[in-house]
C-alpha cells in the first residue's frame, strides 16, 4: 500500500491561496461536513477546543472520505502528543506559540524517527495502515507538514531565524495572541495589528515560505488574501452557527 498523500502540502504554494475553516466544537459530524463544504482545509483545534486524543481519531476518521485536508492544531509543542497524533494518521501540525528557532528546531524533531529527531516507532498504527505501508518509516517525512505558529512581538522579530529552521514547511500567524500581545486584545482588526499582519505576509514572501492565518470574517480574509498570505482560514464551525442562530432570530424579532 502506498504511503498517505498530504494534499494540504502539496498545495501551500497553489495560486489562488488556499481556503478553509477552523473546527472548534470537536464535532466528527461537523468537521466531515465541513470536508464536504468545498473548503480546502479543515482545521482541528486540541489547543482551544474540548478535543482529546480518543476524540481527535474519531475527528480524522470522519474527514477521511471529505475533499478537504485534515490540519490538527497541537495543545502544545509536546513531543509525546505529536509521536501521538502522527500514529493517528495526522500529516499536517500545526504547533502552537513558538517564539524562536530553538522551539522550531523541537518542532520538527518530535516529527522525525532517528537520527533525525525523537520520534518513537511503532509499526502497527492508523499512520501505516496498520503495517500495510512497508516503508512508511523511512518516507513519512515526505507527507508530513509542520507549521509553526508566530504569536507575539518576539515570535514576529524572530521569523526570519524560525523561517530558515529545515523541516518547517510554513509559518502561521495568530492575529488573536498577537493582539493581546501588542495590547489590543480582541481587536486583531486594529490598525496597527493589520499593520504587523501584512507586514509578516510580505516577510514570509521575502523568506519564500508558505504563510497562514486565521481571519474573523469573508471580509477581513479577503485583506488577508491581499496580503499575500498563502491560506486563509475564513471562519469557525462555532461562528458559522452562531452567526447564523443570530442573524436569523433578529429577523424573526424584528417583526414585531
Amino acid at each position: 500500500m502506498d504511503l498517505p498523500q498530504n494534499r494540504f502540502k502539496k498545495a501551500l504554494e497553489r495560486q489562488p491561496p488556499m481556503l478553509g475553516v477552523w473546527a472548534m466544537s470537536g464535532s466528527p459530524v461537523a468537521a466531515e461536513a465541513l470536508g464536504f463544504a468545498g473548503y480546502d482545509f479543515v482545521v482541528l483545534d486540541m489547543e482551544h477546543g474540548p478535543t482529546d486524543m480518543p476524540r481527535a481519531l474519531e475527528l480524522l476518521r470522519s474527514m477521511a472520505g471529505t475533499p478537504a485536508e485534515p490540519v490538527v492544531r497541537l495543545p502544545w509543542n509536546d513531543a509525546v502528543v505529536v509521536k501521538q497524533l502522527l500514529d493517528l494518521g495526522a500529516l499536517t501540525l500545526m504547533f502552537p506559540y513558538v517564539q524562536n528557532a530553538e522551539e522550531a528546531r523541537s518542532a520538527v524533531a518530535a516529527t522525525r524517527y532517528p537520527p533525525h529527531g525523537v520520534r518513537g516507532y511503532a509499526g502497527m498504527s492508523r499512520a501505516t495502515r496498520y503495517g500495510s505501508v512497508p516503508d512508511y518509516a523511512l518516507r513519512s517525512v515526505e507527507e508530513t507538514c509542520v507549521i509553526v505558529q508566530l504569536e507575539t512581538r518576539e515570535a514576529i522579530a524572530n521569523m526570519a531565524d524560525i523561517a530558515r529552521v529545515p523541516g518547517v514547511d510554513c509559518i502561521f500567524v495568530g492575529p488573536g495572541d498577537l493582539s493581546a500581545d501588542m495590547g489590543h486584545i480582541a481587536r486583531s482588526d486594529h490598525a496597527d495589528v493589520q499593520s504587523v499582519l501584512a507586514a509578516a505576509a510580505a516577510e514570509c514572501a521575502r523568506l519564500g515560505v508558505p504563510s497562514g492565518i486565521l481571519a474573523a470574517n469573508a471580509t477581513q480574509a479577503a485583506d488577508y488574501l491581499d496580503y499575500g498570505y498563502s491560506w486563509v482560514a475564513c471562519a469557525s464551525d462555532l461562528g458559522l452557527m452562531m452567526g447564523s442562530a443570530r442573524a436569523d432570530l433578529a429577523a424573526l424579532k424584528a417583526r414585531g
